[in-house]
Order: C-alpha cells, then structure tokens, then sequence
C-alpha cells in the first residue's frame, strides 16, 4: 500500500478518535487504533510508530493538513487527545493543499487515457474532480448522488477486501428481516444501480452468488478462512437485466414495447437497456424480466404498452391492481 494512502487511513481513523465523546484516547490507544485499521487493510500485522502518531498529529493541526483543533488534555501523569469542538471532522473539511495537488496529478493521468477503450468512464470522473478542484465556491455542475446515503462508509473497506481477497462475516438485516442474521461471503464486485451501492459474492452456505445492499449491512468482520477465487465474469453476469437482480432460473426474453408518441424519443435518447433495438417503431429488447424491469416500465404509466410477452403483461396488470387498492 503507498505511503499517502497509509496516511490518509490513518487520518480517518485518528478523526474518529478525537471525535469520541465518550471515551479517552492515549497515544497508546491511538497507536492501537492506527496499528490495527492498517493491519486491516494490508492484510498483515503492521504497528504504526509513536513518532508516526505524533507526526500525523502535527499534520493534522496544520494549515496544510486539515488546521484541526486537536487538543491534549493531562490526566494525572498522562495525555489523551481530543477535538477542542465537538462538532469538527475531516470529513467536513474543505480539500486540504496537499490532497489538491493529489488530484491535480489525477487529473494530468486521467487526461492522458479516458479515450482509450475502456476508459471511456473516466470522462465523467475527470468532470467531477474538476469541478472540486478549481469551483469549491462556486459549483458549476451538479451530479446525481444522495449524500444522506446509508453504508456508503462500507465502500473503501469491501473495496479493499476484494482487492486483498479477504472472506467475510457480514452482519446484514433486509427490509423484510426481523432481525440482523450473519452471513460468511467471499466478496467478488461492487455496483451502483439507482444511487445504491451493492456488494456481489460467493455464499459460503448456499455456494450460490448473493447480492447485499450496503445500507443494510450492519457489520463486517474479516476471516481466516480459504478465499475462494471468483469464477464469473461479472459484465457477462449483467448483460442479460437491468439492475442488480439476477434470476438464475430465468433466460433473456424478447420483450415488445411500445411507447406513446412524445415518449419514443427519451427512449431513444436514453436507451432501456443495451439490447434495444427500434423496429417499426416499436422498441425490442432482449433481457430477463426482474423487479427493476418491472419497476422501470411502471414509471412510465400509461405511455408504455407491453405487445409481448404474455408474461410480461401479466406483472404489470398485477402491479397495477395493487396501486389501484391502495
């Protein structure tokens, strides 16, 4: 792992420490803390210096760092660390100089390969770390994202397990779930759909891929146990549906819509999925027919008709009934 991510680790977990009310932390404590979130991270046992800490400390409390108000009270012969303002985080901080020099070199990289295949992605990032960059005062662009999302904390954590090829105890509870119930994952792949992030793996009791919403989950602990290597191509797995659901016992059908006059050209402009196809003016697909399929084509009312399949047409009647009694 590159020194600068180390720090930035670091950080995080030293601003989690100084912001806690309700307990003390003593350098001891704060090497602890820092030992075990990179330990975790790297997947090996690291032990963060005393140096190291106070170092980071003095970062921190910089004009250059992050200008926290980092203040050390005396506990008889001892010294715990603490915010002076109970409501600072760095997380709240404006982009600190050195992290805006990071994204400066970000942005010279980027712009020497989003044009090459499969970069084409990096046009919308390079867009957003612009606009962080150089209009913090005065945003020019907005882009679509829910700040008050739940689990997005998840996300550098499952990232780096992945990466690491690390099993996992997660403690998850589904809207529908009475209660949390723990389940052991070999994590495979993450993916945002509707402003959600998703984490795809290998169920270890099912032996069968199983997707978990991270706003659900409620804890993660990583295991010793032997990783079992991913074995999908996860841009295969998505190709046939339109989501994050994927009905194993279900094939790709050809679905037939058609959509009212003003309506036909936001679906051209905007295409379902990446199947369609315009025929006699009528949109062709091909995919399997899950619940964000189904969702989707509600959300257009009564400017879509389904000419086929059957089956198709048999769920949207149904979900229609269920608006109407309600």
């Amino acid at each position: 792992m590159a020194t600068n991510k180390r720090a930035l680790i670091r950080y995080k977990i030293l601003d989690r420490c100084f912001s806690n009310k309700y307990r003390r932390f003593y350098i001891n404590d704060l090497i602890d803390a820092c030992s075990n979130g990179i330990s975790e991270h790297v997947g090996e046992a690291i032990t963060v210096s005393r140096r190291q800490i106070f170092d980071d400390i003095t970062f921190m409390k910089s004009d250059a760092g992050y200008t926290a108000p980092i203040e050390s009270m005396r506990d008889g012969k001892q010294v715990y660390y603490r915010y002076d303002d109970d409501s600072f985080s760095i997380e709240k901080s404006p982009i600190n100089p050195e992290e805006m020099e990071q994204i400066s070199d970000a942005l010279e990289i980027f712009g020497r390969i989003k044009g090459l295949p499969n970069f084409e992605w990096m046009a919308e990032l390079e867009t957003k770390l612009r606009d962080t960059l150089e209009a913090q005062n005065n945003e020019i662009i907005s882009f679509d994202h829910n700040p008050y999302l739940r689990g997005i904390e998840h996300l550098q954590e499952l990232y780096n397990f992945i990466k690491s090829k690390v099993v996992l105890k997660i403690i998850y509870q589904g809207f529908k779930m009475e209660k949390p119930i723990e389940y052991i994952i070999h994590p495979y792949h993450l993916k945002q759909y509707n402003n959600r992030w998703f984490l795809f793996g290998l169920n270890d009791e099912f032996n069968k891929i199983q997707n978990l919403a991270l706003d659900r989950i409620a804890g993660i602990e990583s295991l010793s146990n032997s990783y079992v290597n991913c074995q999908i191509d996860f841009e295969e797995y998505f190709e046939d549906i339109i989501g994050v659901t994927n009905p194993e016992d279900q094939f790709a059908e050809d679905i037939v819509l058609e959509f009212s006059e003003h309506r036909l050209p936001y679906v051209l402009s905007k295409p379902i999925h990446g199947s369609q196809k315009l025929k006699d003016g009528r949109i062709h697909l091909n995919l399997k027919i899950n619940r964000e399929f189904t969702s989707y084509l509600m959300s257009f009312g009564g400017d879509v008709q389904v000419i086929s399949p059957a089956n198709l047409k048999t769920i949207l009647i149904e979900e229609a009934k269920k608006v109407i009694n309600q």
